[in-house]
């Protein structure tokens, strides 16, 4: 722990506080998440910060984080993790006027997220804690999701499935590169119409049905009462067992939240809300106006009985043939222009008033 130095408190969780912190000597700036081990104990914690480091060393994806190092001290143990200097979708979120993003954006931002759940249900790991104040953006605008703590690991069998829509247009397919940002990304403004397209024979005869990945621990379950209230699925509060399909309610939750800028079922507290998510139906302010889609995609995720919610039976697959999800290049979204790039950002080189001093934790 010698080699960093903590600069400032991003932030805290449950089982522990995160630090920016520079490796001593370099202009290099980390993540540094610290975990008081007797609190841990105390609190019956040590399981859940233990899964997520387990996490943490199994990712490799790009819209998730990068573990660089963990260690331990006497009295505390350590997770050094890529630093995100545009801060979270919330705090973002808050920023927007009307505090509401616009809907291109926030397609930009759930596709995504999307991907990396697709990812993490392919390795067993049920997120749980979908929220805006755990998504992070990148200095380039990208997003990675954090905070694995509440994660459930079980077993999942991915397999291939013969898909039953074939995609004839060479856009579909999978390209060598990217040169225009912009056109990798959202709806195509200067394709020609469809009656005025030639088909090439030589494309649409060489197409066959794609084979999907269907990657859903469907077997999952676990009786835990795990989460932030507003995003509670239903199976959760009723403490019938849940698996993987919490995700996807979540996933429509956090949906309706960048579009309104509110929450669906939010009562007067937190008794209430859990009231309205079981027994209110789902309602759409008049304002802002969104998309037909996008309420249609919502409608899907926010279905009360986990069987019948979208995503599932095959996982990400489903929702991401949503026609919500219209003209997104999935092989290529990391190389769509983000909505937003966060200015630089001024390191303070202080040291001073942190709860946790570096000399506290040698």
């Amino acid at each position: 722990l010698s080699h960093f130095k903590l600069l400032k408190k991003l932030g805290c969780g449950d089982i522990g506080s995160v630090y920016l912190s520079e490796l001593t000597g370099t202009k290099s700036y980390f993540a540094m998440k610290v975990m008081d081990k007797a609190s841990l104990t105390g609190r019956k914690k040590l399981l859940r910060a233990q899964t997520e480091k387990e996490i943490l060393q199994c990712l490799d994806h790009p819209f998730l984080p990068t573990l660089y190092t963990h260690f331990e001290t006497d009295k505390f143990s350590c997770l050094v993790m890529e630093f995100c200097p545009g801060g979270d979708l919330h705090t973002l979120r808050q920023k927007q006027r009307g505090k509401y993003f616009p809907e291109q954006a926030v397609k930009f931002y759930v596709a995504e997220i999307l991907l990396a759940m697709e990812y993490l249900h392919m390795l067993g790991i049920i997120y749980r804690d979908l929220k805006p104040e755990n998504i992070l953006v990148r200095d380039d605008g990208h997003i990675m999701l954090s905070d694995f703590d509440l994660s459930l690991r079980c077993t999942v069998s991915p397999t291939l499935i013969r898909s039953s829509t074939a995609c004839a247009e060479p856009s579909c397919m999978i390209q060598p590169s990217c040169t225009a940002p912009t056109t990798c990304f959202g709806p195509r403004f200067f394709s020609k119409s469809k009656k005025d397209r030639k088909p090439k024979p030589e494309v649409v005869n060489q197409v066959r049905p794609w084979p999907e990945l269907m990657a859903e621990p469907s077997d999952a379950r676990s009786m835990s009462f795990v989460g932030t209230h507003e995003y509670l699925a239903p199976e959760i509060i009723k403490g019938e067992g849940h698996g993987s399909a919490v995700d996807w309610w979540t996933f429509g939750i956090f949906l309706y939240e960048l579009l309104f800028g509110k929450t669906p079922f939010k009562g007067s507290g937190n008794r209430a809300t859990l009231f309205n998510v079981i027994g209110q139906p789902l309602r759409f302010p008049e304002y802002p106006v969104v998309s037909f889609s996008a309420r249609d995609l919502i409608r899907g995720l926010l279905v009360k009985e986990p069987q019948q919610r979208l995503g599932c039976k095959r996982g990400a697959t489903e929702i991401k043939q949503h026609p919500f999800f219209e003209g997104v290049n999935w092989a290529l979204i990391r190389c769509a222009s983000p909505p937003e790039v966060p200015k630089p950002v001024e390191i303070e080189r202080q040291t001073t008033k942190l709860p946790v001093s570096t000399s506290e934790i040698y």
